[in-house]
């Protein structure tokens, strides 16, 4: 050969190699999770800070941040940022217990950001086709409070703080805890097998997020348009089946980024 032989790599270089995770383990470790994340957590909170007063001047925050304070109020745990801390605990708590490296690779957080404007494009459609000729039902869909409350209404930074605070605590909400908890009561207590606890606690939880999701708006709640609920709960599916594949990371940045297409980009265009 040209230049002479290669150069042999050492057997104990081709063993670190063969042990180097790859980016599908690494984009769902927690470790990697929590940074890919931390920029999301804090523009909420410091959004919600700056952005989501109300007239009465009181805090309007999302409504799963809402359910888990009162969760933590019944143990006497109160406080507006605690969502957000409990969150950065669980994240580090488990990458202790899971003793993986601290070495954070730039490659697989860019890689996550990457992926997740992909995944978001088939929902992006979706919604697009089931709302096309209806403003208000496309604004509703995934709506992230009341939407008899036109957001159009909101300010730009207002709607932006609301649709990172959706992605991160409605999936912290019904992904993270609601799937992983019915999983572990269905599996280990009832000894239901695995795939079909998955499949079922991914049914529960898309329906459970359909019907958290106030869509009077549409018209649902006089029978006259059923396509926000089916549209929220194949949503809900869809977000379940990114949780289970590609872990919390992506499904939080997938859904963050549809409602700030839905809730921000789109309005401002239009």
């Amino acid at each position: 050969m040209p230049g002479g032989p290669m150069p042999r790599i050492p057997s104990t270089a081709h063993a670190e190699l063969s042990r180097s995770p790859s980016y599908w383990t690494l984009s769902t470790s927690p470790l990697h999770v929590l940074v890919f994340l931390s920029p999301l957590i804090a523009l909420y909170e410091f959004g919600s800070l700056y952005y989501l007063h109300n007239t009465s001047g009181a805090i309007r925050t999302v409504g799963a941040n809402d359910l888990l304070v009162r969760f933590f109020d019944l143990f006497g745990a109160t406080g507006l940022h605690l969502p957000a801390i409990t969150l950065v605990v669980v994240l580090l708590i488990w990458h202790i217990l899971s003793k993986d490296s601290w070495k954070i690779r730039s490659d697989v957080l860019a890689g996550m950001a990457l992926e997740s404007c992909v995944l978001v494009l088939p929902l992006l459609v979706l919604g697009l086709v089931m709302h096309s000729q209806d403003e208000k039902a496309r604004l509703a869909a995934l709506a992230l409070e009341n939407p008899v409350v036109d957001l159009r209404d909101s300010s730009w930074q207002a709607r932006l703080t609301l649709s990172i605070g959706a992605g991160l605590y409605e999936e912290l909400l019904f992904r993270l805890v609601m799937i992983t908890g019915i999983h572990i009561f269905l599996a280990d207590v009832f000894r239901v097998p695995k795939r079909t606890a998955a499949v079922v606690a991914c049914l529960i939880s898309a329906v459970a997020f359909a019907l958290y999701h106030d869509i009077s708006i549409a018209g649902l709640r006089t029978g006259t348009d059923i396509r926000p609920f089916l549209f929220l709960t194949a949503a809900g599916g869809y977000f379940a089946a990114l949780f289970l594949m590609r872990g919390f990371g992506i499904v939080v940045a997938a859904h963050a980024l549809y409602d700030i297409v839905v809730l921000v980009v789109m309005p401002m265009r239009s």
